[in-house]
């Protein structure tokens, strides 16, 4: 079964999310997106654990659904900040936790709430050793999965520069061959990933991390394998091709931390523009923060366009929303922009329907010219990016402004 699959989301019990992430709701828009695999995200979270354990029942293997079944099935994972000391530097890391049952869940919480406080939000914060949860995990069941979330983020990323490690073994020591997957993160994508041959035996998932409903599904994985736990986690696992089909990816350049920079005095710089300033803002004298390409480049072993064998090949894509939202001049939150989306969803079937397998001419007879025209320049990559920098998301730019006015003008005398 072909099927698209989101492991990382938070819940409503976590810090800076929509209220509206309950559930019902996040169903529901799994459904408008296309997403089939959907994690419930948090399992943490005392509150959120305990609608789990009341709103979900038994569906496929390791798998859950809503008693008012949408088709949508829910998988167990939650993301741990794991902050602490080590080899004489303070790390930050991420980490997100596959689970197999609610019973499994429940061990799991038992023991890390010993170690810190599970209720000050869905994303605990922990002073705990990446390392050493990973053993308080494996130990409960090894049918787990850990994974490094966004690998190259600066503050939380495993390999991120401002609190991260050189690789995976500096940073799980003895339990680096219990760690099958990275997930890329918005920032980077697989083919920047394959310049560093330390990373070949891992295989690169990539998520959406969503805090609200519409950015769920902004990155995804898909697979071709039995609906079940075990036949995702061994499709990872395994680095299977056959059963992994793809990711689907942002643009990294869309990413918040792509290029360096400084966004208090709104300083964006290439990797070597930050060379010639030293990594130092030339506005306040104060560190850059180093981004994901300048990272990237850093920790290389290959050069730029190197793949390796037997890797999981990805497909890039921008989110529905923001594709109208560019074309029409609006806002991404805006009623006219989510008018359109509704438009398209009624016509033409769910988001990754429309963004991956609608006709040319499926599009251009149910949206408006320029709506149809860019998503197949998306499709084919030919868009334009303003690199996002030290939190600040990059702008995508499918058309120029010529065409812009041309395509007003078009509308204007039809």
């Amino acid at each position: 079964m072909k099927f698209i699959a989101d492991f990382h989301l938070h819940s409503k019990y976590s810090r800076a999310t929509s209220p509206k992430m309950d559930l019902e709701s996040m169903a529901q828009w799994a459904k408008i997106k296309g997403i089939k695999v959907l994690t419930t995200g948090d399992f943490t979270h005392p509150e959120w654990f305990k609608e789990l354990k009341e709103k979900l029942i038994s569906a496929e293997t390791g798998l859950f659904k809503l008693k008012t079944d949408n088709g949508t099935r829910f998988i167990l994972t939650t993301e741990i900040s794991c902050i602490y000391s080590k080899a004489g530097k303070v790390r930050k890391i991420h980490i997100v936790v596959f689970a197999p049952s609610l019973e499994i869940v429940e061990k799991i919480n038992t023991e890390l709430g010993k170690i810190g406080n599970l209720k000050a939000d869905g994303r605990p914060i922990l002073g705990l050793d990446a390392k050493e949860l990973a053993k308080i995990v494996l130990n409960i069941s090894e049918n787990c999965l850990v994974v490094p979330a966004h690998l190259w983020t600066p503050w939380f990323g495993l390999l991120g520069s401002k609190s991260g490690f050189d690789s995976i073994e500096e940073c799980f020591e003895e339990y680096s061959k219990y760690i099958y997957a990275v997930e890329t993160g918005l920032s980077s994508d697989p083919s920047m990933n394959w310049r560093l041959s330390g990373l070949d035996k891992v295989t690169l998932i990539s998520n959406s991390d969503a805090h609200s409903l519409a950015k769920m599904g902004r990155e995804v994985n898909v697979f071709n394998t039995e609906l079940s736990y075990s036949a995702i986690i061994n499709a990872i696992k395994l680095k299977d091709t056959q059963k992994f089909l793809y990711t689907i990816e942002f643009f990294p350049q869309e990413g918040k931390y792509h290029y360096d920079g400084h966004r208090s005095c709104d300083i964006c710089l290439n990797p070597q523009e930050s060379k010639k300033y030293n990594n130092i803002c030339p506005r306040c004298g104060r560190p850059l923060t180093v981004g994901v390409l300048n990272r990237v480049a850093q920790l290389a072993d290959r050069p730029e366009g190197f793949k390796p064998k037997g890797v999981i090949p990805f497909k890039s894509l921008i989110p529905l929303t923001e594709i109208i939202a560019e074309c029409l001049g609006k806002g991404v939150g805006t009623k006219t922009v989510g008018k359109e989306y509704n438009n398209l969803i009624k016509n033409l079937g769910n988001e990754f329907e429309i963004l991956l397998d609608a006709s040319n001419d499926e599009l251009k007879s149910a949206a408006l010219p320029e709506i149809a025209e860019a998503i197949i320049r998306v499709r084919q990559g030919k868009v334009n990016i303003e690199p996002g920098y030290d939190g600040v998301f990059g702008k995508v730019r499918i058309f120029s402004k010529a065409e812009k006015k041309n395509f007003a003008t078009q509308n204007t005398l039809f």
